[in-house]
């Protein structure tokens, strides 16, 4: 397989990356073709889709033993459960699999650019593939999922002080207080002395939880540099 275009958004490292996609709808990412796929062919007719599959590789996860069960963090990481009953990006095959919207179709010097939202995908991470979602046989209204019914989603109230919330450029504002309302932190830990910290975009969001209140305790700038979650 190749690499067929690398998603650009403000996820610069893998911590704090949304565990599932959609749940983080103002995070606004882009689809960039690599240089073979940028022919605007590749790509006629999607903007009659309002939503895409994008198939992709969890570059970031390195090499590991090979375990038939993972520990979700939908279940605290107390629990095992096989790796095929779960999304873990620790695989026999590295590949993610995530719903997006798709916003609009640019164009540029880099060819046609996806803008897409929901994603739950690092920045700079590969797409080995594009599909797009079909309502009349993706769609399921009456699925059920295991484990995952048991344990509903359940966000944060998010506090930024009004100072250092004046650091964060306008648009990225929303994205940035939900990405911290799905709660950041490792399933397993819950110590409200404790300060964790986030890269969103140029910046450094450090904050703390109580409760069900997480309270911005800083934000600074950081060094850039240069995939996906660990879900469900």
């Amino acid at each position: 397989m190749e690499t067929v275009a690398r998603i650009r958004n403000d996820l610069k490292e893998k911590f704090g990356v949304p565990r599932q996609s959609g749940l983080a709808e103002h995070i606004v990412s882009r689809v960039v073709f690599e240089p073979g796929f940028r022919d605007p062919e590749w790509i006629r007719g999607i903007e009659g889709f309002s939503h895409l599959w994008l198939l992709w590789e969890f570059s970031e996860v390195k090499n590991h033993d090979r375990s038939p069960t993972v520990r979700p963090p939908r279940l605290g990481g107390n629990e095992r459960m096989g790796v095929f009953a779960t999304r873990s990006p620790y695989r026999p095959n590295n590949i993610g699999l995530s719903s997006v919207r798709l916003i609009a179709v640019e164009d540029g010097a880099e060819g046609g650019i996806l803008v897409v939202s929901g994603a739950d995908l690092m920045d700079g991470t590969p797409i080995i593939d594009i599909k797009p979602y079909i309502p009349f046989t993706d769609s399921h209204p009456d699925a059920v999922s295991g484990f995952v019914d048991s344990r509903p989603y359940e966000t944060l109230d998010v506090e930024i002080p009004a100072g250092a919330e004046a650091s964060v450029p306008e648009a990225a504002r929303e994205g940035l207080r939900e990405l911290l309302s799905l709660d950041p932190r490792p399933a397993y830990q819950d110590d409200p002395e404790r300060t964790y910290g986030i890269a969103y975009a140029d910046l450094d969001v450090r904050f703390r939880v109580e409760g069900r209140t997480l309270t911005v305790t800083e934000i600074v700038r950081r060094r850039l540099s240069g995939s996906g979650g660990d879900q469900m």
